[in-house]
């Protein structure tokens, strides 16, 4: 169902479906230029609801702050916005009671770590894919959820950047390379695994307590 998420300052748009017994939540940090409506995230979500987990999609930024450039990588802002939404779906009716995970893509990741190493154990467990983990560099060492960081084996910049912010998680992790796989995961075969290990990981330590 289609969300009205209202923040002090800002009204945010989302999309939010909950299974019945769903095991967890995943609110997904989309990457710049980017929206709830990536047809990327809409099937990584729709694996994980398979999984019995609920999805929040949102935008988050409004339309005329997403025209800026500079505002699309404004990583403390990013960091806010997600800080808030996370406390409207531990309020939520229907999503109170189940645990919380984040799904990063590209600049999104990075607020998710920002985000998972300011709210400690309230985030359950968090997922990069393609992600600029690097913008996030000085808050990795504080982020105690398991983190999954899945890149493509032929994205070997954000690989190189991926690898060198893995060694400063303290936290359970694991480093998830798929093969042939680019920067957007559109090889054959290679979205279904960035979502089939994603569930996995959220179904997993989304279930504990």
């Amino acid at each position: 169902m289609i969300v009205d998420i209202e923040l002090d300052d800002v009204t945010l748009e989302g999309a939010l479906v909950v299974p019945d017994d769903a095991t967890g939540i995943v609110v997904f940090s989309h990457g710049s230029g980017s929206s709830r409506h990536s047809p990327r995230n809409n099937f990584v979500a729709e694996v994980a609801r398979r999984h019995g987990l609920a999805t929040l999609l949102f935008d988050l930024l409004t339309e005329a702050e997403d025209e800026t450039y500079e505002t699309r990588f404004d990583i403390d802002l990013l960091t806010r916005r997600l800080v808030d939404v996370t406390a409207w779906v531990a309020e939520g009716d229907e999503t109170a009671d189940l645990r919380i995970g984040y799904f990063g893509s590209s600049t999104g990741a990075a607020s998710a770590l920002r985000a998972a190493a300011e709210l400690g154990d309230q985030i359950g467990a968090v997922v990069s894919r393609g992600g600029r983990v690097d913008l996030a560099s000085d808050a990795l060492a504080d982020v105690t959820a398991p983190t999954l960081f899945v890149v493509g084996e032929a994205d070997t910049d954000v690989l190189a950047l991926n690898e060198a912010a893995f060694s400063k998680l303290t936290c359970t992790k694991e480093l998830e390379v798929i093969p042939g796989a680019g920067h957007l995961f559109e090889e054959p075969g290679t979205l279904d695994a960035v979502a089939e290990h994603a569930a996995a990981w959220f179904a997993q330590h989304l279930a504990e307590r």
